[in-house]
């Protein structure tokens, strides 16, 4: 199947690249350390439609899970802050938050034997979704649970801890969280796949740039060697990211939970071995807070971990297929 992004999906990857450009400049990640992101920018991105993605009209407008996962590649590239990612899951579910009004955090496995639950951007949260066995449950207000701050290992992504969690209210039976933690796996497979495209552009830059026995460094071979090996790990998670997206919108394609596990397990790979390479090419400056792969390295671990690590998902790849063959 040859895959080819359509007109208008190339014009809005373009516009979701200039607007995260403009208010999430790689050049002043430092400052964003610990800093949610400002109303304004958190309106600006409702705007562009990106929590609208999976809303209800979207299907109407011809929009789906190929068009996230463009808008959510680009948001990855760029380190984006706060919960967009259980914000536009919650676009079905939670009022306001399509249109920026409401941010929403959210718990994959939100079932009570999993006390305590680490929440990303617990503090600028006001709603959560929990994604149970049983369905989807949403908390808000006064069940909304206390958080108490922990240190994050990404410091663009600050992290709250809490003990018991009110049942909430639901909003979707077993089959619709299943549907949201698919979706949310795609997701995350996409803004890992971002960071993976970031870590090997910023690297090839440096490569070209940076000069040693009077040559840029990017002409020794051994730098080209790992070089090529990370535009590889890149446009292979770009291939199984898209399909992944395209089988949700269209089950023919393929075994939707299949692929969605691939893409995670092949995107978060991709994450975090590109920014452990771009450390490496980096040399002595490369491990340092200031630098740009120190950013990138801790982001792909955090994005490793949610939606299933690529353990989980080699199992589940393992298991579809010893259901196919049975």
């Amino acid at each position: 199947m040859e895959f080819r992004l359509r007109d208008e999906q190339l014009a809005l990857q373009d516009s979701v690249r200039r607007l995260c450009a403009e208010q999430f400049p790689m050049e002043q990640i430092a400052a964003r350390e610990g800093r949610p992101a400002d109303r304004a920018t958190w309106r600006a991105l409702a705007e562009l439609g990106i929590f609208g993605l999976l809303a209800p009209d979207s299907d109407d407008l011809g929009v789906g899970m190929v068009e996230a996962a463009i808008a959510f590649e680009q948001l990855g590239a760029h380190l984006v802050s706060g919960p967009v990612l259980w914000t536009a899951l919650a676009a079905r579910h939670v009022d306001g938050s399509a249109v920026g009004d409401c941010r929403v955090g959210g718990i994959a496995a939100g079932d009570s034997d999993g006390a305590p639950f680490v929440v990303e951007h617990a503090a600028e949260i006001d709603a959560l979704l929990l994604l149970r066995g049983d369905g989807a449950f949403v908390c808000a207000g006064e069940d909304l649970p206390r958080f108490t701050a922990l240190a994050p290992l990404d410091p663009l992504t600050p992290v709250g801890c809490c003990g018991a969690i009110s049942r909430g209210i639901q909003v979707a039976d077993a089959r619709g969280a299943d549907a949201l933690r698919t979706a949310g796996t795609v997701l995350c497979a996409a803004l890992a796949l971002g960071v993976s495209g970031a870590a090997l552009e910023v690297t090839r830059r440096y490569a070209l740039d940076r000069e040693q026995f009077g040559v840029p460094i990017g002409s020794f071979q051994a730098i080209q060697h790992l070089l090529a090996d990370m535009y590889v790990r890149t446009a292979l998670a770009r291939s199984a990211t898209y399909a992944a997206a395209a089988a949700i919108d269209d089950p023919e394609i393929g075994d939707p939970r299949r692929a969605c596990a691939g893409a995670k397990l092949l995107a978060g790979e991709a994450a975090v071995e590109n920014a452990r390479a771009a450390v490496q090419i980096h040399g002595g400056v490369g491990f340092t807070w200031e630098m740009l792969p120190n950013y990138l390295l801790k982001r792909a671990w955090v994005l490793e971990q949610l939606f299933g690590d690529s353990d989980a998902h080699a199992w589940s790849i393992s298991a579809c297929i010893e259901g196919a063959l049975a």
